[in-house]
């Protein structure tokens, strides 16, 4: 037996686990034996290889021979593919130009490429790339580098405070985040949670704002108006390093804790009591949280909470938010992505580059100088959220050619059907192309839809360094543990060969990943094998308070709490609070997006082991609203938005905000791709409720809202047609 260290991706939080391997086949996944991070594991990455050994697996690259969407592929060899692959994209970049090609990402699970997609998108001269980090955490990466230059990573380890907006980390999601916040509340250290539901993280909070879905805005600005009124910010720090403090200051007194208690529903006493523990604390840390990045006033919400860590003084200090800049001992695929080669003119036809331009690459831009002089390098994709497009105008243009054709679509390990808003836009967009192409473990959904379908490889079967995204200066080692099984091929080996094709070869010079990760490696003196062989983790040392020899990478060389970038682009300076479209026939709030512990996003639901813990689409329901709606326990029930409708069981729960509703995110039924062409995902996806008009986008980014929407829900008498009543035992099909 060989036992090996390999960084999960089956998520993004990159665990590092022991891997066992006998006769070449994973026996064990394991915590790692590292004390440290041994207790950084959940059920997804111990149960990984049991996912990965399914005979559903796809192992040979499939060429569609029926009508989109049937069904029906045909084996084909990988040169034979992507001869043809090559070939039709040329077509299309011939006939429309080559912003008539998009790529949907993740860069996780089975798309790690180091930088290797964006590199061949930018030397063909295609600026529309896409990935869920939209609405995900690289928007708020993206948000904070026009407040103050970077994405702060919070020092967990040496806090004294956790603010939580709406996150919820568990012992199986989140798991490293959940330690170290039991970790901080064993030491004496405090937490303040705002969600609506009374969840696992709100009931052990010092302090829990129930507040209403989608008013997260208004209540930070309630913080501010008690921070500032009550001058408990950091004055030094203000009258040093700041810009518009006078202007957010006016902006704040708009919204005393009155009227924020009116709006969000929490106690007007119970607003100031968190906003004076926050200023007060000797070290505060708000992590990152999707709620943040998916409502109609995310910028606004993002920027304010960048605006509380810095006029508090909580910004680059111990146990504070670090900016920790570009690792010194590892190439950014921030260099390795080449975003210089993508010329002025096709940048400008980057999908929501006017619209929407806050993550593409028309603020990128506008930072690049100041991003150089503080940080080295022009470009900063950290979470890999700067410089896309915005995916809601990419499926319009796919479906209508608005305002230019999109012919060509790739999704590497992203499920893109079920990963976006509008799920009715995206299925058109998708139908109207002329080649799709999905890189998957799976069939799914999506690539269905797809022409050619190539089978890719698992965390387990290469080698990696883990380098947070950019974000943080952390390296993680990942050996590999065992050969992908049959023709999985890595999606590093995809572009490289695709690049090549299209006549790009002097810009590929890597014959493998290892060689390519032995590049990356090269400040740092180690080859790949030399770090495996020498670490676990590598963390980079870190200087605090680094503004004051070099500035902050904003046009003033200042925290811009009043943004020059957001003034000249034409939109409000200052964060605000708006309010969601309401509805009189929808009288309920919505919130979507929560992953259940066994899945990340949609994946994992071909795993008995998880469907068993968490087998249906499940919508939460306060006991009130149940009783009002003629609602019972596990019964079926749809909820329906201005836009769509899902069918979910009912989980009636004391533990929600009255009038509000949770609906799950990433719901099909793998078994039924051979019954249902989408497996159940226009039945019980979320993405199928989400409006994508500019009432429900939030200006600056064009985010759609996730938190807090117009809905209803009525009972349904019996469970829909298409599901067996038991989908395990004897009884049951097996998943």
């Amino acid at each position: 037996m060989v036992s090996k260290r390999a960084v999960c991706t089956v998520c993004d939080i990159a665990c590092q686990l022991q891997v066992e391997v006998s006769d070449g086949r994973v026996t064990r996944v394991s915590p790692s034996a590292n004390p440290v991070i041994a207790e950084n594991y959940c059920l997804k990455g111990i149960s990984a290889p049991r996912l990965y050994d399914r005979p559903d697996r796809l192992t040979q690259p499939l060429r569609r021979v029926g009508e989109r969407g049937g069904g029906e592929f045909e084996p084909v060899s990988w040169d034979e593919a992507m001869g043809e692959i090559a070939q039709r994209l040329s077509t299309v970049i011939d006939r429309h130009g080559p912003e008539a090609f998009a790529v949907s990402t993740s860069n996780w699970n089975t798309s790690v490429e180091n930088g290797m997609g964006r590199r061949v998108m930018n030397l063909l001269g295609s600026p529309n790339w896409v990935s869920g980090v939209a609405m995900c955490m690289g928007n708020t990466a993206a948000v904070n580098k026009i407040t103050y230059g970077w994405f702060p990573w919070p020092d967990l380890i040496n806090t004294d405070l956790v603010v939580l907006f709406g996150h919820n980390p568990r012992k199986h999601s989140w798991t490293p985040i959940y330690r170290l916040i039991r970790q901080m509340q064993a030491k004496g250290g405090k937490l303040i949670v705002l969600d609506p539901r009374v969840s696992g993280q709100a009931s052990r909070a010092d302090v829990h704002l129930q507040l209403c879905s989608g008013t997260d805005a208004a209540m930070c600005l309630g913080w501010l108006n008690v921070i500032i009124e009550e001058k408990l910010y950091d004055k030094e720090f203000v009258r040093d390093w700041t810009v518009g403090f006078d202007d957010i200051a006016e902006r704040a007194a708009e919204y005393p804790p009155e009227r924020v208690a009116d709006i969000t529903g929490v106690d007007a006493q119970l607003i100031r009591r968190a906003a004076r523990m926050y200023a007060g604390a000797r070290s505060a840390v708000i992590p990152w949280s999707p709620v943040a990045d998916q409502q109609v006033s995310s910028t606004s919400i993002i920027r304010l909470q960048a605006i509380l860590r810095a006029i508090c003084g909580h910004l680059d200090v111990p146990g504070g938010e670090l900016l920790y800049g570009f690792n010194p001992e590892m190439r950014s695929e921030s260099v390795i992505e080449m975003h210089e080669a993508l010329s002025p003119e096709q940048r400008a036809k980057q999908l929501g580059y006017n619209q929407f331009p806050v993550y593409t690459h028309r603020v990128g831009e506008m930072l690049g100088p100041h991003t150089e002089r503080v940080y080295g390098n022009r470009y900063a994709n950290l979470i890999m959220g700067s410089y896309m497009a915005n995916p809601s105008l990419l499926f319009r243009a796919m479906s209508t050619g608005d305002p230019y054709p999109v012919k060509a679509f790739f999704t590497l390990g992203n499920n893109t059907l079920m990963s976006y808003p509008n799920q009715q836009q995206v299925r058109a967009g998708l139908l109207k192309q002329d080649l799709i192409v999905a890189h998957e473990l799976f069939m799914t959904p999506t690539a269905r839809l797809a022409d050619f379908v190539l089978p890719g490889d698992t965390w387990l079967e290469r080698p990696n360094v883990h380098d947070s995204f950019g974000w943080r200066s952390w390296l993680v080692a990942s050996e590999k543990a065992i050969d992908p099984p049959g023709e999985c091929r890595s999606v590093f080996e995809f572009w490289r060969d695709l690049g090549t094709r299209m006549g790009l070869a002097e810009h590929l010079p890597w014959t493998s990943l290892e060689s390519m990760l032995d590049y990356r490696l090269e400040p740092s003196g180690m080859t790949y094998k030399q770090f495996c062989a020498r670490h676990d983790m590598k963390l980079a040392p870190k200087a605090y308070r680094t503004y004051r020899k070099r500035g902050f990478a904003t046009p003033s060389g200042k925290v811009e709490l009043r943004s020059s970038i957001l003034e000249e682009l034409g939109f409000d300076p200052l964060p605000y609070h708006r309010e969601a479209p309401r509805s009189v026939d929808h009288p309920m709030t919505v919130f979507i997006g929560v992953r259940e512990d066994p899945y990340f996003q949609t994946g994992q639901r071909q795993l008995p082991s998880a469907r068993k813990l968490s087998p249906w689409p499940t919508v939460f329901v306060h006991p009130d609203d149940a009783t009002t709606y003629g609602l019972t326990q596990e019964a079926w029930a749809e909820v329906e938005s201005v836009h769509g409708t899902v069918q979910a069981k009912v989980d009636i729960r004391p533990d929600m905000l009255p009038g509000h509703l949770r609906v799950p995110h990433g719901w099909w039924f793998p078994e039924l791709l051979d019954t249902i062409p989408d497996a159940g995902a226009s039945l019980h996806n979320d993405g199928m409720l989400i409006a994508d008009g500019p009432d429900h986008l939030d200006r600056e980014q064009g985010v759609p809202h996730f938190k807090g929407f117009a809905g209803r829900i009525r009972a349904l008498t019996d469970p829909p047609a298409h599901i067996p009543l038991t989908l395990f035992g004897d009884a049951g099909r097996s998943s």
